[in-house]
């Protein structure tokens, strides 16, 4: 995924909670645009988890797909 790609849906207003959908995979949640930092050659972001000072770590080139998180939990593509 591009950062251009990635900040369209990080930025949008309304901000829509989603998750990054990992090549490998794992699917990372967020759940709030201040819960995003993208490194300055932007191709890096940490996921801080919400309550918590932990973070997941993501290369922007292995996201395969952006799901959006309805407020039951369910996604939808």
């Amino acid at each position: 995924m591009t950062s251009d790609a990635f900040k369209k849906v990080w930025k949008a207003e309304p901000f829509r909670p989603f998750a990054l959908r990992m090549a490998s995979g794992r699917r990372v949640e967020v759940s709030h645009p201040e819960f995003v930092a993208i490194s300055p050659g932007q191709r890096t972001l940490a996921v801080f988890e919400p309550g918590t000072d932990s973070a997941d770590i993501v290369d922007l080139l292995l996201v395969e797909s952006i799901e959006f998180v309805r407020l039951n939990g369910a996604t939808k593509h």
